[in-house]
């Protein structure tokens, strides 16, 4: 009930209203004034980042985690590394929409030794099966230390880090595809500003106040609550 009256559709809540719910006094003010969560996730290989399959368990459902949250950026099931968790429907559009184009990173482990030649096809932009645009230009990069013991059953693989600010559906591992290279392993370390850092698999953090404000302003929603 707000102000004696039943609450209805479009109706707006206002600082000084009376709010009972149940009967029983709210505080608008503490209302208004309500924290949206944000956390970092280091996904498992075997969860998917949402709840888009029927069958799919869910990274969503950690043991701990907060109810009513939203991955920003999906991985793929077999795939680990970086999900952002939150109930920020503002910061969650601002860093999925294509059009504003924010960077993710990626630590890739892929089959053989790619030469320079196909590196700079990936950097240039490959054209992707059922697709009418290349894919846009990117930064891809060896990386001299394996940050993961390599897959003992291939003779010869390779660790690349690659920066993107596109997403179409498993991206990486189609043009790794496409360039002769399969991907073996990939794990997200960075959205944005946000970095994965010394998180375990499975393990889950609130941001700080600092990374929650870097994050707004990264994508131009600072002073917004």
């Amino acid at each position: 009930m707000v102000n004696g009256k039943p609450l209805s559709f479009g109706v707006s809540i206002n600082e000084g209203d009376e709010v009972r719910v149940d009967g029983r006094l709210v505080s608008t003010q503490n209302a208004m004034q309500r924290q949206h969560i944000y956390i970092a996730l280091n996904k498992p290989d075997g969860l998917i980042s949402d709840r888009g399959e029927a069958d799919g368990a869910s990274a969503l459902d950690l043991p701990g985690l907060p109810k009513g949250l939203y991955a920003i950026g999906r991985l793929d099931k077999d795939s680990t590394g970086l999900l952002l968790l939150t109930d920020d429907g503002d910061l969650t559009y601002r860093l999925t929409h294509p059009s504003f184009e924010h960077e993710k990173e990626y630590q890739v482990e892929v089959e053989g030794d790619p030469s320079l030649a196909t590196l700079n096809l990936w950097r240039n932009g490959v054209m992707l099966d059922g697709e009418p645009l290349i894919t846009a230009p990117c930064r891809v990069e060896r990386i001299s230390h394996a940050p993961k013991p390599t897959a003992l059953k291939y003779a010869t693989t390779t660790w690349l880090r690659i920066v993107m600010h596109e997403g179409r559906k498993r991206q990486i591992k189609r043009v790794a595809k496409i360039l002769g290279c399969p991907v073996l392993q990939l794990e997200r370390v960075r959205i944005g500003p946000l970095q994965l850092g010394r998180l375990a698999l499975g393990q889950w953090r609130n941001l700080s106040p600092s990374e929650i404000e870097t994050l707004k302003s990264y994508a131009d929603l600072k002073g917004k609550k």
